[in-house]
């Protein structure tokens, strides 16, 4: 029996024939956005026998392979009265110019017209078919047309000469699921036994995926989350339930993580393709990122090398981290960051950011609906999701850059430069008379879009692209070329805007500052989640959960919902509260006492410590004021103190972590932050942590965002100090203090320095295994 692989036109043709570079130069967005616009203005000008988006399949049988080939074809255009033939009609839009013949078109879209003529040909038993190509200029919607007519053994030919060259990929593919399928069948839980509480999360995490539901799901620190979503996700897959997983995650620490759990499955016989996404700025070999040809040589002629460096990568290797994507990258000259993209479309699993599932403008919009319908999202540190959520669905501009923007095309002789003036020119007028009619009080909230604004900026991004276009092969002005990059941005959040937003805007003498912020993104995640088979958002802080199943998008109702406790017993927490005030108003005349607290804690045993402030400023002075009393013990080697800096590499980040070593002589103070890179996702077993102190409850900064979220939430029926303030400031305490206690035979002791962790509406959300307290004198 023949081995069934499914394949799209789509991807049929642009395997065999995508061609050339990666981004020649400028290319607009427009067309990518206007295109489905277009695409329904052509379809209204089809007559009444005519049919539009009309899906075909056909199958071919080759080499022990069965290939089944689909797609949706734009429009199918009925024979003449004068007794024509049956045309297959393709759509394509371009902000460029059109073409002016028929060697002007591009092979790959004649390609895709091929085909679907050929399905349709065999179907109907036509003997011949008319093939058209119909192009618009988005801007003028000039439109221009080519056809061929092909005979159905030419188009037989033609598209078994695509399966052809397709066949060595797809027979790849088919070795690859069945060593997988076989691998997973025969594939256990990497541990002896489940430690307590894992085998609920795992149960859960697969009855979610088995159910197409969301699951919300909080376990504690140290259970061992990571195995427990991944591996009932794996196995989800092998028996036929799943065909991709995709595993989100906030930070690079919390990514090593995901890929050292696949390393532990792989170790015990797993068989499975995971492909790590890194950002563009992080892995490209270039010292400044442009991706055209004439900048980059990854970039020229990515296309006619690709297929064989995926084929080469996909043969030898399992585990895709960013270190064998480089190594590819390298060995076949092509873009690391399209080579991992294209790498993980094909991938039984990829690692990435939370931007390539839920931001709108870098989402994974390669993956067809049919392929999120079979793909299963892992959210790892889900609590993260909700801020970052806010920016994603939010937008700003400042009238400084158009002022520049302005000035440097003032009396350019370029030919779209005096367009560009202008249109910088009216967005800066704008500027200029919101801020007068602000005046004084240097700050203004409304609930309306600034629709003449959005008229203005999408005026100034037509002429932005005309310019861009213009000057792509001799080096686009790179300040234009971001700003038209923030501009769209501007633009598709514009559209996004509802009850849920506000405008701010802000005046700082000259400049103005102007917002569209997202105070609530949970309609936006719903509606980004939708497609996905199953969305497993979980941590060990989603305290309170009804908050988090509210602003993630979860449904009370319908969704699933799970609650691990900690397998942990209370002796191996020491927990203290000392009851000073924190607040921003006492921080000075407390300062020392915090002080003297986190010299007691680390005086009553030597090992290593992390202590946690609300803010760098608050940590710095106690610092300062932490080594002068502490001097002696320091001089004499007795103590160390590492201190978090406000922007750190990753190799400065290792280090930091590096020192906290479970032999180390002395005793070593970290100081960090809460809600930064030490305070959640690192792992410091056994002796190598074994005192957490955590100074103040985390509250977010007073200010007007935090001001305006709590107006909304208060107006909307919900606590809006708990939704502003108190939850998001105590999921950074919970995530502190989760540093501590990471197995079974993990023992230390955690400070809590505030009074507020007295008070109730505090000391509900600490956890059940914290509540062994004893209060400090003060």
């Amino acid at each position: 029996m023949s081995k069934k692989v499914q394949l799209s036109v789509r991807s049929l043709v642009e395997y065999a024939y995508l061609s050339g570079d990666i981004e020649s130069g400028f290319r607009t967005s427009t067309s990518l956005t206007e295109g489905t616009k277009v695409h329904q203005r052509i379809q209204k000008q089809y007559g009444e026998q005519d049919a539009k988006e009309v899906y075909v399949s056909a199958e071919i049988e080759r080499g022990g392979l069965l290939f089944v080939i689909d797609g949706r074809c734009d429009g199918l255009l009925a024979p003449d009265a004068e007794g024509g033939l049956l045309t297959v009609d393709e759509i394509k839009s371009t902000s460029g110019s059109l073409p002016e013949l028929p060697e002007h078109t591009y092979p790959v879209h004649w390609a895709q017209a091929k085909c679907y003529a050929y399905i349709i040909a065999q179907e109907r038993e036509l003997g011949e078919i008319t093939v058209q190509l119909t192009y618009v200029q988005v801007d003028s919607e000039e439109e221009r047309r080519f056809q061929q007519t092909l005979t159905a053994s030419e188009l037989e030919q033609f598209v078994h000469e695509m399966v052809d060259c397709y066949y060595a990929r797809a027979a790849q593919q088919v070795s690859h699921q069945e060593k997988r399928d076989l691998s997973i069948k025969e594939l256990g839980f990497p541990f002896p036994a489940y430690r307590e509480g894992q085998r609920k999360l795992a149960g859960a995490v697969y009855q979610s995926i088995a159910s197409k539901h969301k699951l919300f799901a909080k376990a504690p620190t140290g259970i061992g989350k990571t195995i427990s979503t991944i591996f009932p996700a794996v196995k989800a897959i092998g028996e036929g339930v799943l065909q991709r997983v995709v595993y989100l995650t906030a930070k690079t620490i919390t990514r090593t993580s995901a890929e050292e759990a696949f390393a532990l499955l792989e170790a015990r016989g797993l068989h499975l393709q995971v492909v790590t996404l890194t950002a563009k700025e992080k892995i490209c070999f270039q010292e400044e990122v442009r991706c055209s040809k004439e900048h980059c040589p990854y970039a020229d002629g990515y296309y006619d090398r690709i297929n064989e460096a995926l084929l080469d990568l996909r043969t030898n290797e399992t585990r895709i981290t960013r270190e064998v994507i480089e190594t590819y990258a390298r060995k076949h000259t092509v873009c690391p960051f399209e080579f991992a993209l294209d790498a993980a479309y094909g991938a039984d699993a990829m690692i990435c950011d939370y931007n390539y599932v839920f931001d709108p403008r870098v989402n994974l919009k390669r993956m067809f609906e049919e392929q999120k319908r079979r793909t299963a999202v892992l959210i790892d540190e889900a609590h993260n999701l909700v801020d970052r959520a806010r920016e994603m669905y939010s937008s700003t501009l400042d009238k400084a850059d158009f002022l520049e923007m302005r000035r440097a095309y003032k009396g350019k002789p370029s030919l779209y430069a005096t367009a560009v003036y202008e249109a910088a020119k009216a967005v800066n007028d704008y500027f200029i008379a919101l801020r007068k009619s602000i005046g004084e009080k240097q700050q203004e909230v409304t609930r309306e879009l600034p629709e003449p604004l959005v008229g203005l900026i999408e005026k100034f991004i037509a002429e932005a692209e005309r310019e861009l276009l213009g000057s792509s092969s001799g080096g686009a002005n790179p300040q234009l070329l971001e700003l038209y990059f923030r501009c769209q941005s501007f633009v598709r959040i514009a559209k996004l805007y509802d009850e849920r937003y506000v405008t701010y805007t802000e005046c700082q003498r000259s400049d103005v500052h102007l917002k569209l912020f997202c105070l609530d993104p949970s309609h936006l995640l719903r509606t980004m989640s939708k497609g996905y088979r199953s969305m497993v958002f979980f941590s060990a802080t989603l305290t309170p959960l009804h908050y988090y199943m509210d602003m993630l998008g979860g449904d009370l109702e319908a969704d699933y919902s799970v609650v691990v406790p900690s397998p942990f017993s209370s002796e191996q927490l020491e927990v203290s509260i000392s009851p000073l005030s924190t607040r921003y108003q006492d921080r000075e005349r407390t300062m020392d006492r915090v002080v003297e607290q986190i010299g007691w804690m680390a005086g009553r045993r030597q090992g290593n410590y992390l202590v946690f402030f609300p803010s760098y400023a608050y940590m710095n002075e106690a610092v300062e004021r932490f080594l002068i009393a502490n001097q002696g013990e320091i001089e004499a080697g007795r103590m160390r103190a590492n201190v978090q800096a406000a922007r750190m590499s990753e190799e400065e980040r290792e280090q930091f972590l590096a020192a906290f070593q479970a032999d180390a002589q002395g005793t070593l103070i970290g100081f960090a932050v809460m809600g930064g890179i030490f305070s959640e996702g690192i792992d410091l077993a056994g002796d190598r942590l074994i005192g957490v102190a955590v100074v103040g409850v985390g509250l977010p900064q007073v200010g007007l965002e935090r001001d305006i979220m709590k107006s909304y939430f208060d107006e909307n029926g919900r606590n809006g100090f708990e939704y502003a303030f108190l939850f998001p400031g105590m999921n950074k305490v919970l995530q502190a203090g989760g540093r501590l206690i990471r197995s079974e035979e993990d023992r230390g002791c955690l400070l809590l320095i505030d009074d507020r962790y007295l008070q109730p509406q505090y000391n509900r959300l600490l956890p059940q295994e914290w509540l062994d307290y004893r209060v400090l004198r003060t």
